[in-house]
C-alpha cells in the first residue's frame, strides 16, 4: 500500500487533494497538519474522510513546518486521537506523553536528515518498546548500502515497520519497501511538491513502478549512474515488463564511484538480475565482471550486466544499436550483407563510454575513424588502442567527414542550446548521428537538417539498445514500438 502525503496551507485544498487521490486509487493518506496556516480544524478534515488517514504534525527539527510551542503540537495530536483519526504519527521522544486511546493506531517514528545510523537494529528495538502499532524509520541515505540495511531491518521486524531512506540515493528503498514486508511506503501528491528528499509521486509509484504489484518474488533490475535523475530507462523498461506481464521491476540506482564495487558485490542481497550501466560507470564496472562478451573486451566499456548465480556477465548493446541505426539510415541491406559504412571517413566526438562503442563499431565496419574529445589525451589513448586517429578538440571542424557522430552529452536536456559541432561546417553530403536522445531533435540535429544532411537521432539508438538489454534480461524480444512511444510521449510532455 502507498501512503500519500498531503501538505497544503488551506483546509479545502487538503480535502480536495484527499478526494482526488481516492478517486485515483489511493487507500491511505497522510495529512501534514504542520503545513496548514492558522488554526487547524481537525473535525473538518476527519469528518466523512474518503479513506483512512495518518495525522502528522511535524516539528521543524524533524523536517516539518510547525513553529509553535511543543505543548500546542501535543494538544493537537491528542485531539486527533480523540477525534478518531485512523493513525497518529508520534515521534520517539514524545511517545510516552501521548497515551493510547480508542481505535487510533500509533505510528512511532524517527527521522534523521543527516545519516542512516550504523545500528538500525538498536533504533528499531528502542521504537518497538514504545507501544507502536507501526514503526516508522526515515533516514538520509549517504551510501547505496544504507538502503539495504534499512530494507533488511524491515524484513527482520516482528512489528509492522516502514523503513525508507531519503535523498536520491534512497529512492530504491521507497520502491522496494513492500517486497521486504513494509505495510506501506510513502509518496507525495505531485512530483513537484515533495515533502521529503527523494520522495516520488503517487503517479510515479503507481504508473511507472507498479508498486502494488511488487512482492517477495519480484525480480529486480535497474540502471546505475551518478547522477541518476535524468535517466528515462525506468520508464521504458517498466512499461515493457508490464506489457509482457512480467513480475519484474526496474529501479534507478544512484551509485557514487566510491560505492560501485560494494554495490556490485551485494547484488544478490538486492535480488538483482540485470543492470543497465551509464555515466560514469561504463569503464568502472569492468574489474567486477566475471565474464565479458567480445564487444566489451574490444570497446573497454560495458553498458549491461546480467547476473547468473555468482557470475556478472558484461555486454555492450550501445555498439550494436548504434551501428544498426546508422546502417539503416545509410541504406544498408536488411540481411547486413551490404556495408554502406566501409571506406567512409567518420568523425566521432567524445571518447567516453558511448564514444568508445561508436569508434569500435565504425572500425569493425571498415570506416576511417577520427576521434576528438575535450580531453585530448583521452582521445589519443582511445585512438592508439583501437587503431584510429585523434585530432584536437579545437580542430575537429577541419575534418572532412562523411559521417559525424556525437558521443558527448553536449546538447542534452537541459542544455538544449548547445552543440558540439559548428553549423557552418556541416555539409549536405554528411550523415549526422547524435547519440543524445533527450531532446530527440538536438540543436546539432536541427542544424544538420537545415543543411540538408541525413540524420540519425539518439532516440532510435536508445530504443534499440534498450530492446537488446530487455532481451538479455528476459530472453524475449523487447517491445520496440511501445518503448519508442513511451519515450516520445515523456520527452514531449517535459517540454516547457
Amino acid at each position: 500500500m502507498i501512503c500519500v502525503s498531503i501538505g497544503r496551507s488551506r483546509h479545502r485544498h487538503m480535502m480536495a487533494e484527499h478526494r482526488h487521490l481516492v478517486e485515483q486509487g489511493a487507500k491511505l493518506v497522510e495529512l501534514r497538519l504542520d503545513y496548514i496556516r492558522g488554526n487547524v480544524n481537525l473535525k473538518r478534515l476527519l469528518t466523512d474522510r474518503p479513506c483512512p488517514v495518518i495525522v502528522t504534525f511535524r516539528r521543524e527539527e524533524d523536517g516539518g513546518r510547525f513553529a509553535g510551542t511543543e505543548q500546542e503540537r501535543q494538544v493537537l495530536l491528542r485531539l486527533a486521537i480523540a477525534e478518531g483519526a485512523d493513525y497518529v504519527d508520534i515521534e520517539e521522544d514524545i511517545a510516552g506523553l501521548i497515551p493510547r486511546f480508542g481505535k487510533t493506531k500509533r505510528v512511532i517514528s524517527l527521522h534523521d536528515f543527516r545519516k542512516t545510523p550504523d545500528d538500525l537494529g538498536a533504533v528499531y528495538a528502542r521504537l518497538r518498546g514504545l507501544d507502536p502499532d507501526v514503526i516508522k524509520i526515515c533516514t538520509m541515505a549517504n551510501r547505496p548500502q544504507d538502503n539495504l540495511r534499512m530494507l533488511q531491518t524491515v524484513r527482520n521486524a516482528d512489528v509492522p515497520t516502514v523503513g525508507v531512506c531519503m535523498g536520491d540515493i534512497g529512492v530504491p528503498s521507497r520502491i522496494l519497501a513492500g517486497k521486504y514486508g513494509a505495510p506501506f511506503t510513502y509518496a507525495t501528491f505531485h512530483h513537484e511538491r515533495t515533502l521529503a528528499p527523494g520522495q516520488l509521486s503517487f503517479e510515479q509509484m503507481t504508473n511507472i513502478y507498479r508498486y502494488e504489484k511488487i512482492g517477495p518474488a519480484t525480480e529486480v533490475y535497474g540502471v546505475i549512474a551518478d547522477p541518476i535523475g535524468h535517466s528515462l530507462s525506468p520508464l521504458i523498461h517498466n512499461a515493457a515488463f508490464d506489457h509482457c506481464g512480467m513480475d519484474k521491476v526496474y529501479l534507478p540506482f544512484r551509485i557514487p564511484r566510491e560505492d560501485l564495487a560494494a554495490f556490485l558485490d551485494e547484488a544478490d542481497q538486492w535480488d538483482l538480475r540485470g543492470l543497465s550501466v551509464t555515466i560514469p560507470h561504463k569503464e568502472g564496472v569492468l574489474p567486477k565482471l566475471t565474464k565479458a562478451d567480445e564487444a566489451v573486451q574490444g570497446i573497454g566499456a560495458c553498458n549491461t550486466i546480467v547476473f547468473e548465480g555468482p557470475n556478472r556477465i558484461g555486454h555492450n548493446t550501445d555498439y550494436r544499436a548504434a551501428m544498426t541505426s546508422l546502417e539503416e539510415a545509410m541504406g544498408g541491406s536488411e540481411d547486413g550483407k551490404e556495408n554502406p559504412i566501409a571506406g567512409k571517413t567518420a568523425l566521432v566526438l567524445g571518447a567516453g563510454g558511448v564514444g568508445k562503442a561508436l569508434v569500435y563499431g565504425l572500425k569493425r565496419r571498415e570506416a576511417k575513424v577520427i576521434v576528438s574529445d575535450g580531453r585530448n589525451d583521452v582521445a589519443r589513448q582511445l585512438a592508439t588502442r583501437l587503431g584510429c586517429h585523434a585530432i584536437e578538440w579545437n580542430k575537429r571542424q577541419t575534418v572532412s567527414a562523411d559521417i559525424l557522430v556525437n558521443g558527448t552529452p553536449v546538447g542534452m536536456h537541459p542544455n538544449v542550446d548547445e552543440t558540439p559541432f559548428p553549423k557552418l561546417n556541416l555539409r549536405p553530403t554528411m550523415v549526422v548521428f547524435d547519440a543524445v536522445y533527450n531532446p530527440e531533435s538536438t540543436l546539432l540535429i536541427k542544424d544538420a537538417r537545415s543543411r540538408n544532411c541525413r540524420v540519425v537521432t539518439g532516440l532510435d539508438m536508445f530504443v534499440r539498445q534498450a530492446c537488446l538489454q530487455f532481451e538479455l534480461f528476459t530472453g524475449q524480444e523487447g517491445p520496440s514500438e511501445l518503448m519508442r512511444d513511451v519515450i516520445r510521449r515523456t520527452i514531449s510532455a517535459a517540454k516547457p
